[in-house]
């Protein structure tokens, strides 16, 4: 880095030059890839804050991020609870009868006391909010779904390379 050093007579100054300012994302493209509750929640929160902030948003469902958009699923997704290192609880115990429905049910809470809005409520509000939502063609065919399966929000069932060209220019983010 280049410094300038100025002086005068009473005190040494150093002057760093500008940083220049990064240029604010326009456009953000998410692949959702998981179906469990404490996975749909970052990338649908992600998207709303990104409309909320006027920049373009595209989701990505693939695998078992399907279940997210999937009218027979999207209202049981879960909190899984064997194999969590985040839950903190020997994987014994989460494997006991009722622990991931325990699980469910706390996280649920905690969302609706935040006024957090259910996956399926947040799915509407980002499709009102102008965000595009696409199912994996591929993952689709592979655990046999069709169109009618999904919620009606989702824009259309593309492929992998269908959705590089949708996601051109955007920031890319996996979850």
């Amino acid at each position: 880095m280049n410094t300038a050093t100025l002086t005068s007579p009473t005190a040494d100054v150093t002057v760093a030059p500008a940083v220049p300012k990064p240029e604010p994302i326009a456009k953000i493209a998410i692949i959702c890839s998981k179906g469990t509750l404490d996975m749909a929640y970052p990338g649908l929160i992600l998207a709303n804050a990104a409309r909320m902030s006027g920049i373009d948003a595209t989701l990505f469902f693939t695998f078992w991020g399907l279940d997210i958009i999937s009218e027979e699923t999207v209202d049981k997704l879960h909190v899984p609870t064997v194999g969590n290192p985040s839950m903190h609880i020997p994987t014994l115990v989460g494997g006991l009868p009722g622990m991931e429905s325990l699980a469910t049910t706390m996280m649920k809470k905690q969302m609706e006391k935040l006024d957090i809005p259910d996956v399926r409520e947040l799915v509407e509000i980002l499709d009102d909010s102008g965000a595009e939502l696409y199912a994996c063609r591929m993952a689709m065919d592979m655990f046999k779904r069709t169109e009618d399966d999904l919620l009606p929000q989702v824009k259309d069932i593309i492929s992998a390379m269908d959705f590089y060209d949708k996601a051109a220019g955007a920031q890319i983010l996996f979850i």
